[in-house]
């Protein structure tokens, strides 16, 4: 029975390393959980501002009437729960509490902005295009698949992807 012995001469203790491409530098998961607060964090603010101003800054009727032109079926039920998802769905995200199911939420309101306001509109957000929508979508399912990273109220809870 033959046995490996090791002639490395390194003895600092080995920093566990986020999966990745074989290729790509390894970094340590620390700076991959920095990132992912990082980017939940920024998502879940603008989130926030696009909800909050669904609700106070046009108020829902008047969004619900912006829907409603749009050809948004259920304009008023449409509003409230686009309002609904993308400010509380922002907190929760900022907070890194039910993270995969925020995520999927957010795609889907971003799925019907879509295809119901921006997509015949070209790529551009501030020509109406559907940019801002598409990179919003995948950023959300990134989290929903995954999940937040250690710093988070998930992780804390145990409930954590792996």
């Amino acid at each position: 029975m033959s046995q490996s012995v090791s002639t490395s001469t390194d003895t600092r203790p080995s920093q566990p390393t986020a999966p990745v491409d074989p290729a790509a530098p390894r970094l340590p998961v620390a700076v991959r959980d920095l990132v992912l607060l990082g980017a939940r964090v920024l998502l879940g603010v603008i989130l926030i501002a696009h909800g909050l101003q669904k609700l106070l800054t046009n108020g829902i009727a008047g969004t619900a009437a912006g829907f409603e032109q749009g050809g948004v079926p259920l304009p008023l039920v449409s509003a409230g729960f686009a309002a609904g998802v993308e400010t509380l769905g922002g907190l929760l995200l900022v907070l890194g509490l039910l993270t995969p199911l925020v995520g999927l939420l957010v795609a889907g309101v971003m799925a019907g902005a879509f295809w119901f306001v921006h997509m015949g509109q070209g790529l551009f957000a501030a020509d109406g295009g559907w940019e801002l929508v598409a990179v919003i979508a995948l950023a959300a399912l990134t989290f929903a698949v995954t999940g937040p990273g250690r710093f988070s109220l998930d992780a804390l809870l145990g409930r954590r992807r792996s």
